[in-house]
């Protein structure tokens, strides 16, 4: 069973629809890991410290491929997904 909820952010899913579509197929495949467990060692899942200053909570990126990172964060059993992209989304 799984102990996690998602939601994406708005803005997820507006970068998500301009990845290629190789890359959404990435995304596809990485999320099978990610509903299971967002801390999997396969993800590289790493604390963004710019990002968890903005958001004023931890924010975490999981690895989808070499420049391509999903962040979120939790609350709870909910996670958050707040934007895909390359490592320009830790200056947003």
């Amino acid at each position: 069973m799984n102990k996690w909820r998602y939601r994406a952010s708005p803005r997820f899913w507006r970068n998500f629809r301009k990845l290629s579509p190789r890359q959404q197929e990435a995304t596809r495949r990485t999320w099978q890991i990610f509903k299971d467990d967002p801390f999997d060692a396969r993800l590289g899942t790493h604390k963004i410290n710019s990002l968890s200053a903005i958001f004023r909570r931890t924010v975490y990126a999981a690895v989808v491929e070499s420049d391509l990172r999903v962040t979120f964060y939790i609350e709870g059993d909910m996670v958050f997904t707040t934007n895909i992209g390359t490592h320009d989304i830790y200056r947003t």
